[in-house]
């Protein structure tokens, strides 16, 4: 078996092209995504996790769908991206038509702009929407000579600003406030990134390969993203046959509702993966659920542990978070200290841990399982003191 999956490798790196190839293979995003060697990587991107893009290679240009991940069935967005200069005939009157690789973008969330450092690609960045809790020193460089404008946030963008960068095309979250009517009518191709909705760790790291079809690094992302998988893999295989397994609730009250995620989230694959229950293991939402404390409490109280990821200026402690609402201290993960703990405001999480799923992984299994990684040194997570 081994040895038929080393030759269709082989076999796929020799025949495989990019985008931008005059290749006539077409390439078939639904198929299995196979290893690669080092010296032979395959620009082509085949998605394996992702479930919110798909990519079909035809002739010189390849034809890019994408749709919300969590929903089957949604709207799909279609895009064709073509070899800079070139007209290919044949593109379905529905795909707009994007001139690859892309020379300025712009970025509105973190996220996406955490997949443009993976792949050490910030100067393509001429535009984002905020600083605030931005750690990258080149992207911080950038912004203080002006290679890269703020541009507002979402809903009150500065339109004169965007078009003084002249961006080639500008991410966006089209589930969020929007406010992109204006950049539509003057042409800018407006392309959704949904990595944000993903519901596996892998599947929000792959989209890395996604902008890799824009900036022409698929080569760069492909062997980045198998870096990625098989850390995160190997780390995964560590809890396969844990014991015990503690109970873990996360989030905190904002104006007088627990906002936590569903039992199929993205967090919740996250902290299976880690060797750990989520105490809404059993919850069918993928997305964000809305919770009176009660509720919360009915079913964390006696739970092991507590992940907590805010903003906080100065040091966070128990006393600090006993301040917030006294009834924190009621819970058993707080009177035992077992509170997981991210401040934003100290840590990179959003612009980073997107694409460092394997790195998230490790505090968590050092957290839960830390016989398994005893010289882990803690990046986003840590027991909070």
């Amino acid at each position: 078996m081994k040895e038929t999956l080393l030759g269709c490798c082989l076999i796929t790196c020799l025949i495989c092209t990019s985008c931008h190839s005059k290749s006539k293979n077409n390439g078939d995003s639904t198929s299995a995504q196979t290893e690669m060697g080092a010296d032979t990587l395959s620009t082509h991107i085949v998605p394996k996790y992702a479930k919110g893009f798909r990519v079909t290679y035809t002739g010189n240009y390849c034809l890019l769908d994408v749709r919300d991940p969590q929903k089957k069935g949604s709207r799909a967005y279609h895009f064709a991206l073509v070899p800079r200069g070139t007209k290919p005939s044949g593109i379905p009157a529905d795909y707009t038509v994007i001139e690859t690789p892309v020379r300025r973008v712009i970025c509105m969330t973190s996220l996406q702009l955490s997949n443009f450092i993976k792949l050490d690609a910030l100067k393509f960045v001429v535009g984002i929407t905020s600083s605030r809790h931005l750690f990258n020193k080149e992207m911080n460089g950038r912004l203080k000579s002006g290679m890269t404008q703020k541009i507002g946030i979402e809903g009150n963008f500065d339109n004169e600003v965007i078009m003084g960068v002249n961006p080639d095309v500008i991410f966006i979250s089209p589930f969020k406030r929007g406010g992109y009517d204006a950049m539509r009518e003057v042409g800018i191709p407006l392309v959704p990134h949904l990595g944000y909705k993903e519901m596996t760790p892998l599947g929000q790291a792959e989209w890395i390969k996604f902008i890799a079809l824009f900036t022409g690094l698929e080569a760069e992302a492909n062997r980045k993203f198998m870096t990625i998988e098989k850390r995160y893999n190997q780390l995964k295989e560590l809890t396969d046959k844990v014991k015990k397994r503690p109970v873990v609730f996360s989030g905190e009250l904002r104006g007088g509702n627990w906002y936590a995620v569903g039992g199929k989230s993205f967090l919740a694959q996250l902290f299976r993966d880690a060797g750990a229950d989520y105490f809404l293991k059993d919850d069918p939402r993928s997305g964000g659920v809305m919770l009176d404390f009660e509720t919360v409490y009915s079913q964390a109280e006696n739970a092991d542990y507590w992940r907590i990821v805010n903003s906080f200026d100065g040091t966070y402690s128990y006393e600090a978070l006993k301040t917030e609402d006294v009834r924190y201290a009621d819970f058993r993960a707080f009177r035992e200290k077992k509170v997981i703990y991210c401040n934003m405001q100290q840590r990179p999480f959003y612009e980073s841990m997107p694409t460092e799923p394997e790195v998230v992984l490790a505090d968590l299994i050092k957290v839960f399982h830390p016989d398994l990684l005893t010289g882990h040194t803690p990046t986003y997570y840590e027991l909070l003191k």
